[in-house]
């Protein structure tokens, strides 16, 4: 072999040896944008980021906004947005297919008989009732049987609903007749009559007394003629977002959670 020959063969292998390098190099770019990508799906706490949309008892209102933004400061990049409702009518959006990924309801009978649209369910809070009566109690309301006087303006919640069918269970317990003036389709417009001063009296869930104390006044019903309500959070298997939605069901049951729904005066589970 000519010394000629020799002399191109190996400069020809530097020069595949140089354009190698650089293309080795682009594949471990290539390799580290395909982690990042991966690490962006998810939140500092691990949990995948999505936009999330929760059905929820309207009892919770208040304190779910409180914890939706604690959620979504522990897991930037996650949004979740609520949609509040009587349980009734959030079992009738889940039936009719609205595009959600979690559901919580005020009572395990609604949740019960969504089993086949829902993952499993985990009660995540309890609450009891309350009378709400007009600032300073006007009507001089003490108990129950206060309100079976006819002359007294009683509203309560449609018995479909959670609050009303727990309402309607102590009456009947304590064998209290009460004639509503109307019955609504959740909690916060049972507490909204009464605000109003369009009812004298309502059974209401205490922690929804608890946001109104500068219009109604709270009177307790004694542990032996109340209710105790249940709260269960499920995922919805329609969900597109399931692992996120899972996670943050799995986190209202979380000491963080906790603190915020026992501050507002839930019990717990």
């Amino acid at each position: 072999m000519s010394l000629r020959l020799t002399r191109r063969r190996a400069a020809a292998a530097v020069l595949t040896a140089a354009l190698l390098v650089p293309l080795a190099a682009c594949g471990n770019d290539d390799k580290k944008g395909a982690d990042s990508g991966a690490e962006a799906t998810s939140s500092a706490s691990g949990a995948p980021k999505a936009d999330l949309t929760v059905l929820a008892a309207s009892s919770l209102t208040d304190v779910f906004k409180e914890a939706g933004a604690a959620y979504e400061k522990a897991n930037p990049g996650t949004k979740v947005t609520f949609s509040f409702a009587g349980s009734q009518e959030l079992a009738a959006q889940v039936k009719q297919g609205a595009p959600a990924d979690a559901l919580v309801t005020a009572d395990t009978k609604t949740m019960d008989g969504l089993s086949g649209d829902t993952g499993k369910p985990t009660v995540i809070a309890k609450n009891r009732l309350v009378i709400a009566t007009g600032e300073g109690n006007p009507e001089k309301v003490e108990n129950l049987k206060d309100l079976a006087d006819p002359k007294l303006k009683v509203v309560l919640a449609a018995p479909e609903v959670p609050v009303g069918r727990y309402s309607q269970q102590i009456l009947d317990a304590q064998k209290i007749e009460v004639k509503p003036v109307s019955q609504e389709p959740n909690v916060r417009a049972v507490l909204s009559k009464v605000e109003l001063g369009e009812a004298d009296a309502g059974l209401v869930y205490k922690t929804d007394a608890a946001t109104a104390t500068d219009k109604v006044d709270a009177i307790e019903i004694p542990d032996t003629e109340n209710a105790i309500a249940s709260y269960p959070a499920a995922t919805l298997k329609a969900s597109k977002h399931s692992e996120a939605a899972a996670a943050f069901v799995a986190w209202l049951s979380t000491p963080e959670a906790q603190k915020i729904l026992q501050g507002a005066g839930f019990q717990q589970p």
